[in-house]
């Protein structure tokens, strides 16, 4: 009789472990918040309480590359369903394995592939029917991926040195190291943008950029007015792709307006850039109106290639209304003869007065 009684409160011992179980419900796609993870439906059939605790690993489902690991505290659970988020969970001791992670208790999970295994842990149980692991693929990502700016899309430029620019992803907040790669390739007959941009090698590929714009560089190869091409912008956290843009593509129109001021005249400088490619001598005289009424405004000169590096900075004063400014030119400033540069002043405002020149250096002057 001791003997049957014995295998009866075995059994249920067995049973019990088994009467516990876990439903996450995380969103397939879109924005998630780290506390989101922790959405998570938990049933017990038994009529005694248990006490429980859940584990959690995130990994890049991309790489298989562990990202995060958390564990609750010890949960007491009775009989029926219990629908628990993060702040009945707290608190939670997480292990950080990627840098990309915000460690905040709300902060939103970097744009990704992921897989979040969970595992449920009843305490006390030694009848070795613990509930396995749980697995449940997602993927975050951005509101709105990056939005392509110009060139327009079935645009013609009238630069043979085009500017690329487009707007970051949103929420920008979800990425701590966030990066581009600007793609442009040539589109050939019968093939979709699409398929030159992920087919064909590019003509132009610019990794790891941290700013939203990309000036074609004079010494890359030359845009071909024959060809139509075709651009994308990839967006990374770190290394982990992020989101991408739509693909655009463009023409060159081959019209290059060459103007010479070496001969005393000023040239107007202007907000948005053109074709306009001035000729510059060892001074560069512009004109600029100033309806802020500053006395003072900073100004760089921009090297265009794939460094866009800035070679020269400054002040120049001013007056309100008309001004006529004269910057002096050199081999002191770091420039070199028959390339092209940007000048650009930027006012309170905050507002961008630029134009593009190329120097040209005195031969006497050597």
């Amino acid at each position: 009789m001791k003997k049957l009684l014995y295998l009866l409160l075995l059994l249920c011992c067995f049973r019990a472990g088994a009467q516990v179980s876990m439903t996450a419900q995380l969103p397939p796609a879109g924005v998630l918040l780290k506390a989101q993870l922790w959405n998570i439906v938990l049933v017990s059939a038994s009529n005694a309480t248990v006490n429980v605790r859940i584990t959690m690993r995130l990994t890049d489902a991309r790489t298989n590359q562990p990202v995060l690991t958390g564990i609750t505290r010890s949960l007491v659970m009775s009989k029926g369903a219990r629908q628990l988020q993060a702040a009945d969970f707290m608190p939670i001791q997480y292990e950080y394995l990627a840098a990309s992670v915000d460690r905040s208790v709300n902060g939103l999970l970097p744009a990704g592939n992921y897989l979040a295994c969970y595992s449920l842990i009843v305490e006390g149980d030694k009848s070795g029917y613990q509930p396995g692991e749980d697995c449940i693929p997602f993927t975050v990502e951005p509101v709105s991926p990056p939005l392509l700016i110009m060139p327009a899309n079935k645009s013609e430029s009238l630069s043979l040195l085009p500017q690329f620019t487009w707007l970051p992803p949103a929420p920008v907040n979800m990425f701590n190291d966030l990066k581009y790669e600007m793609i442009l390739t040539e589109v050939h007959s019968n093939q979709s943008p699409e398929e030159a941009i992920q087919q064909n090698i590019p003509v132009l590929r610019v990794p790891g950029l941290r700013n939203n714009f990309v000036n074609y560089p004079s010494g890359a190869t030359a845009l071909d007015t024959a060809n139509t091409y075709a651009w994308s912008v990839i967006a990374r956290n770190g290394n982990l792709f992020a989101a991408q843009t739509e693909t655009w593509t463009f023409r060159v129109k081959g019209i290059v307006k060459m103007m010479d001021n070496a001969d005393g005249g000023f040239v107007q400088l202007r907000r948005e850039l053109d074709g306009s490619i001035i000729r510059c001598g060892e001074e560069m005289q512009m004109s600029y109106n100033n309806e802020t009424g500053d006395t003072t405004a900073h100004y760089e000169l921009l090297l265009l290639d794939n460094t866009n590096r800035t070679v020269y900075a400054g002040t120049v004063p001013l007056k309100r209304g008309a001004n006529h400014i004269s910057i002096p030119l050199g081999r002191k400033r770091g420039l070199d003869s028959d390339k092209v540069y940007l000048f650009r002043l930027l006012n309170t405002r905050h507002e961008y007065w630029q134009m593009k020149f190329i120097y040209v250096r005195d031969r006497n002057s050597l």
